[in-house]
């Protein structure tokens, strides 16, 4: 899989609004998107109307980078949830928050989403008493996550949990910082995910294939 190696703060920069890649930095006066509000490159500063792909593409473009998954994981999210007997972009952003990796940046188990996954592959998780590593894995309704014992006491998980310590909870989760834990108390909806982006233009996009 290609990897993306460039700054990250420039795919904030291209979508137009924080996307928190950067973890704390993106709350700090050296946020890039605060300093610079215009898209990088050349010809960053100039306004250009897109076409109603081009506006179709930066949607999806958006959503993808801000649960930094592959172009491959997101069709395969969306071809499951067009297959589902449900509203489709709802059943794909529960899938995308019900995704391992998400629930531990919720928890405030890392200061970003690609944090939380570096530590989740670590092994620092675990779902229903079970060891659980791998970040695409999707928890279910009544699930309990929690960092393991053995590394309540790792570095990096306190100090993300300490910083994140006043993080707002989405309602469909019951977190315990003191315990490190989480428990899944419904599906998540649309409505809780904290992304401005046109869930219909990513439907239209992929509908034309």
């Amino acid at each position: 899989m290609a990897r993306y190696t460039d700054a990250v703060c420039k795919k904030c920069r291209r979508e137009g609004s924080k996307l928190f890649l950067k973890g704390e930095r993106c709350n700090s006066t050296k946020c890039a998107i605060d300093r610079r509000s215009y898209a990088p490159g050349q010809h960053g500063k100039n306004r250009v109307k897109l076409s109603e792909y081009g506006l179709q593409l930066r949607a999806k473009q958006k959503a993808k980078t801000y649960y930094r998954v592959s172009e491959s994981q997101f069709r395969k999210y969306y071809e499951e949830a067009f297959r589902r007997d449900a509203v489709t972009s709802d059943a794909l952003f529960e899938q995308l928050e019900l995704r391992l990796d998400n629930i531990a940046y919720r928890m405030g188990v890392g200061t970003s989403r690609a944090e939380a996954r570096q530590l989740v592959g670590y092994e620092m998780l675990e779902v229903n008493g079970k060891k659980v590593n791998i970040p695409s894995y999707i928890v279910k309704v009544g699930d309990v996550i929690k960092v393991r014992d053995s590394k309540k006491d790792n570095k990096a998980v306190v100090t993300s949990l300490e910083t994140n310590k006043l993080k707002a909870v989405p309602s469909w989760l019951e977190i315990s910082k003191d315990r490190m834990e989480a428990k899944v108390l419904r599906k998540p909806v649309r409505e809780d995910v904290d992304l401005d982006v046109q869930e219909n233009l990513i439907v239209e996009l992929y509908s034309k294939n």
